[in-house]
Order: structure tokens, then sequence, then C-alpha cells
């Protein structure tokens, strides 16, 4: 069963993908663009300029899956920012699927490098 929560990365595409582009045309742009590999245990988000539909990419071993989702109400809140890629943790993926900012300005965010003197 494909429980793609259980990826050890998620990446998200920053900015406008042309979601015409079926899987080879998605690992290629994985691999050429963002220099990462297609085929490790990663999840790949990509949105469109319309924002209520995404693609993921996700290699399972014996060949790719490709999840298509369509909002019927609302958009997700993509970030739109310089960068090409951008790392997720669960909760930011989380927050994305139900529709939120992956950036909250509220959350607790968690605490590295810490001592007791």
């Amino acid at each position: 069963m494909l429980d793609v929560t259980r990826a050890a990365h998620v990446y998200l595409a920053c900015g406008y993908t042309d979601l015409r582009r079926g899987i080879d045309g998605l690992a290629a742009m994985v691999q050429q663009r963002f220099q990462l590999d297609p085929f490790s245990d990663s999840l790949f988000l990509f949105c469109g300029r319309r924002t209520d539909r995404i693609k993921a990419l996700y290699w399972e071993g014996d060949g790719f899956v490709l999840l298509y989702k369509r909002l019927e109400n609302g958009r997700f809140q993509w970030p739109r920012t310089p960068e090409n890629v951008r790392a997720l943790t669960a909760q930011q993926f989380r927050w994305l699927m139900e529709g939120l900012s992956i950036d909250q300005p509220k959350a607790l965010r968690p605490m590295a490098d810490l001592c007791i003197i």
C-alpha cells in the first residue's frame, strides 16, 4: 500500500511548474534542475499557476507513482520564492495539504544545540 507520508524527504518545487509534464519530465526536472535523485526515498511536489492542483512524484522501488490532487474549493498556499527547491518537514507537508502556509509565523520552532550549564 502506498504511503507517501513515510518518505524520508519531502521536496517542494517553488514557483510555477508546467503540470502538463508527466513522470519523465518531472523526474528529469528533479535530476537536472534541482540536482536531486528522483530514485531516492523522497516525495517531490509541483504546483502550476492556478494553485488549485498539485502533482507529486514518488519512486516506490519498482516504478514511479504520479499523484495528482485538485482542490474543489480553495487554493494551495504555494511559495513563489526565488528558491528552486525547498525541503519540508512532516508538519509543513501536513499544513500544505490542509491549505495552510508552510511558514506558520506562530508555530514553535525546534531548538538545536542546547546544553545545560
